[in-house]
């Protein structure tokens, strides 16, 4: 069976990366794209990396527009899925890159985002452990899927299995990351511009104001925390793409290096797209250049008594379309790889 799909902000960073990866997938047909300003423009002219898809023309983002197709990816800025996506029918998937439905918690959107609460769908990391289990098991059968943002799930993949498994004290976490602009998405600011980033590092969303960190926090209470926190400092770095974090955390009086090994493996044991390296191995971001793969290395600083985790993934795909597309391809009944893969571009 082939699936019609429908990618709203196919003009922007993210919903580029969806239909590259689109482009391949044997389920899915690419039938309808658009955008705001840019509608009406073909969309080789912003996409142009996406030469099979050059016949296809930018239409105005619209619930009229979106009805009718199988599948709809949102890539559109925050604030501005809710009230498109509820127009659409029951029967449609819809799948969010945005953050209009990742908080359960309306007064959590309050505090870090402007306009109105949308309501919370269900949430798009399937590998994240539970209390439950996995979130996997959330998503089969869903018609509304809230993808991830991609530092909040590179964070929560970096801990959660310290937190499940009990050995970690989740009120002292500390998390800091370097990230790609591509993140930011395409919008005109002087802090991207190449005169001002290239050779240089710059902190962003200092002092507990990222808007990742309730949706963190989230993730991290659904593991297991009763009442976690976190000091959460990213900063942009000269690379495209990708999240290199690193995450630490005190460990509970008496756990082993060899439990906290148990911990992280058994957590994603079997898992395709999460893999933990071995023993003193550690991922870098061009490892997974254009993979939907998140490497975790982990490892005990026995001086300071923390576990220190280190995750990289492509903030464009395992960070944000391509868990969008392994949550549909589950949502479906699909088997959850396809079109994805965990190979990486190098050099």
């Amino acid at each position: 069976m082939s699936y019609s799909v429908a990618v709203a902000g196919a003009s922007g960073y993210a919903g580029g990366e969806i239909l590259r990866i689109l482009a391949d997938h044997p389920d899915f047909e690419i039938r309808t794209v658009t955008a705001g300003s840019n509608a009406g423009t073909p969309l080789i002219d912003h996409q142009p990396h996406l030469r099979s898809l050059a016949h296809l023309t930018l239409q105005e983002t619209d619930a009229t527009t979106l009805a009718g197709h199988d599948v709809v990816f949102l890539a559109l800025p925050h604030g501005a899925s809710g009230a498109i996506s509820s127009q659409l029918g029951d029967d449609v998937l819809v799948v969010d890159c945005g953050a209009d439905h990742r908080l359960t918690s309306e007064a959590d959107w309050n505090a870090f985002y402007a306009g109105d609460y949308a309501g919370a769908w269900t949430y798009g990391v399937p590998e994240l452990p539970t209390t439950d289990g996995k979130q996997r098991d959330a998503l089969a059968g869903a018609t509304r899927i809230a993808a991830p943002g991609c530092n909040a799930s590179s964070v929560s993949l970096a801990i959660a299995p310290g937190v499940a498994a009990g050995l970690i004290d989740d009120r002292d976490i500390v998390a800091v990351l370097a990230v790609g602009p591509s993140g930011a998405g395409k919008s005109l600011k002087t802090t991207y511009l190449a005169s001002e980033l290239l050779g240089n590092a710059v902190p962003y969303g200092v002092g507990g104001t990222h808007r990742h960190i309730p949706e963190i926090l989230q993730n991290l209470r659904a593991a297991g925390a009763p009442n976690p926190a976190i000091s959460f400092t990213p900063m942009l770095v000269p690379m495209a793409r990708g999240i290199l974090a690193t995450v630490s955390a005190p460990l509970k009086p008496g756990v082993s290096v060899d439990e906290v090994r148990a911990a992280w493996n058994d957590a994603y044991a079997g898992e395709r797209f999460v893999q933990v390296l071995p023993a003193g191995k550690f991922p870098r971001t061009s490892d997974v250049l254009g993979a939907n793969t998140a490497l975790i290395g982990v490892a005990v600083d026995a001086a300071a008594n923390r576990v220190v985790s280190i995750v990289a993934v492509d903030n464009l795909v395992k960070g944000t379309a391509g868990a969008a597309i392994q949550c549909a391809n589950i949502a479906l009944g699909l088997p959850e790889h396809t079109g994805l893969s965990v190979n990486g571009v190098a050099p």
